[in-house]
Parts: C-alpha cells; sequence; structure tokens
C-alpha cells in the first residue's frame, strides 16, 4: 500500500486590520479582517519537517498589515488581488494563492446635521466579502473573484406564501397565503475577469438584491432567491454566476386565543433554530469555466 500526501495548504487566518487615512482633517477607515493561504508542493514541509519552501504565516501576516500602507485599500478584491500576487513572486513552489476579504461598514456619527470628521459607528446592513483565487504567474497567470455579502438581513412583513407543498404523515406546517418572509443572507458572485469598478460594482449589486427582494411576491424563499439572481445577472454582464446560502429565520404566530385575543398576524414567535436552509445558484448558460474561483469557500452548494 502506498501512501502519499494528498491537496493541501497553509496561511494566515482572520488578520484583522483598521486603516485610518489622515490625509486631510476629514478622515476615512477602512477595516478589513484578512486571511491568506498558499497551495502547492510543500510535500518536504509535511514529510520530513523541511521548512525552506515554507514562507512563514507570520511573514504573511506582516505582509498584509504593511501593504494596507504601502498599496493603500481602495476596495477588498483590489487588495486580495495584490496580496496573491505578492506572495505567488514570494514563494516559488507555491502554485496558488487565496486571500479572503471581509470589510466591516463604519459610518460617519452625525452631529447637527453634520457627519463628523474623524467620530465614526459600525453601521448593519451585512459585511462585504471578497474571495481572490490566483493561479501561476506570468503568462500562464489566472485570476478568480468572489464577491459578496454576509449577514445581510432581510425581512417582509407580508407579500410572502407558501402552500401547495408536499404532504405526507409528519406533515403539520400549515399553509398560508400570508406570511413573515426573512432570512440572515449569505451572497456571493464570480466576476468574468478582473477590470472591474469594484466599488461601483458592489453597491448597485448590493442595491439590486435589496430591491428585487422587496419587490417579488414570493410564494417561496427558493422562488425569491432565484429572482434576485436573474436580475443580478440581466444587469450586470461582468458577472458569471451569483450564489445564495439563505437560512429560512421562521416567524410562528403566536396563539393568543387562550387569552380571548385576537392575534390577525401581529405578533409572532421568532425561532432562531431549526430553521430551513435553502441554497442556489443563477448562473449565464455561457459562463466561463470557474477553475478554482470558488475553492476552499464553504456554505454553499
Amino acid at each position: 500500500m502506498a501512501i502519499k500526501l494528498g491537496p493541501n495548504e497553509y496561511g494566515k487566518a482572520q488578520v484583522h486590520l483598521v486603516r485610518v487615512y489622515r490625509d486631510t482633517a476629514r478622515h476615512e477607515i477602512r477595516d478589513l479582517t484578512v486571511s491568506t493561504s498558499l497551495r502547492g508542493n510543500f510535500s518536504a514541509a509535511h514529510i520530513e519537517g523541511d521548512q525552506g519552501d515554507v514562507l512563514p504565516t507570520d511573514t504573511q501576516k506582516n505582509t498584509v498589515f504593511s501593504f494596507a500602507k504601502e498599496k493603500g485599500i481602495d476596495s477588498p478584491e483590489q487588495f486580495a488581488l495584490e496580496l496573491a500576487d505578492h506572495f505567488l513572486a514570494t514563494s516559488p513552489v507555491a502554485d496558488g494563492a487565496r486571500v479572503e476579504v471581509e470589510e466591516a461598514a463604519w459610518k460617519r456619527i452625525d452631529v447637527d446635521g453634520e457627519g463628523h470628521d474623524h467620530a465614526f459607528v459600525q453601521t448593519g446592513g451585512g459585511t462585504r466579502t471578497t474571495v481572490v483565487n490566483v493561479d501561476g504567474r506570468g503568462s500562464e497567470r489566472t485570476a478568480h473573484v468572489v464577491s459578496g455579502l454576509k449577514d445581510l438581513v432581510v425581512l417582509k412583513s407580508t407579500g410572502s406564501e407558501f402552500h401547495g407543498f408536499l404532504k405526507d404523515r409528519y406533515t403539520t406546517l400549515q399553509e398560508t397565503d400570508d406570511r413573515i418572509l426573512a432570512t440572515s443572507l449569505i451572497t456571493r458572485w464570480r466576476y468574468e475577469g478582473t477590470d472591474v469598478d469594484w466599488n461601483k460594482s458592489f453597491d448597485a449589486i448590493k442595491a439590486l438584491l435589496l430591491q428585487r427582494f422587496a419587490e417579488i411576491h414570493s410564494k417561496a424563499l427558493q422562488q425569491s432567491l432565484y429572482g434576485m439572481g436573474e436580475a443580478v445577472l440581466e444587469q450586470f454582464q461582468d458577472v458569471a454566476e451569483i450564489k445564495f446560502s439563505a437560512p429560512n429565520k421562521h416567524h410562528f404566530l403566536v396563539d393568543l386565543s387562550p387569552f380571548g385575543v385576537d392575534n390577525p398576524n401581529e405578533v409572532f414567535y421568532a425561532a432562531d433554530r431549526p430553521y430551513g436552509l435553502i441554497e442556489a445558484t443563477v448562473l449565464r448558460d455561457d459562463a466561463s469555466d470557474a477553475g478554482n474561483a470558488w475553492h476552499a469557500i464553504p456554505g454553499f452548494c
């Protein structure tokens, strides 16, 4: 029986940095959590303990911090691409690099109707994400960018139905033509290339997803997700596919009849678990091959 080393990678996870721009009296901040990883022929490190080809994870961490100053942060995508190319240039035996970035959003605190120059409050509205996978160098280089959102909590108080579903002897769920629809959405979309205005594209796609969630009269969360994805692909030609992972945040109508109180869809019990988990991919039929774009991105079908 032969034993050999299978796929492997290593890197630094969850490097949390805050970059403050102080070029003027009105400061700007970017709040990123960065994870880096290299893959390639690292068999000597695993089998023999020889670290000669290993760029330490501490070095990767230091590079992330220094690049925040040296390169600046225009967008998570730009920052991740520059880091990935640098790590491949620095590590000769690596044949691929993955950089994952999450950005927490901050906005200025209003004082007398004006945003303060250097005081901020962290906002909701989801966390911006990107995962960059770069393979090879020079003419052999390929880069894949997957951007998205997580923890985007949305709710519709009406405009949602759920009926006509399959039933068996264990079914107790009642059909309804008026229910609360809520989810904490995770969505990621794959770009066809890297010639993209990353910030403009992200803002526009997020706004469109929220608009379609609000507009669609939903007969199921699945239908809402498909309609949202369809809209993104119709309006953004540089997006090849979009994936959703959506826990159905159930709201159950509370029976107040024992207390002689009517409850016409107004008081609900919000259950945190168990929950239905809906996952879906919407893609173009002529989409390019994804390659390693989705490498090590968990939680999607």
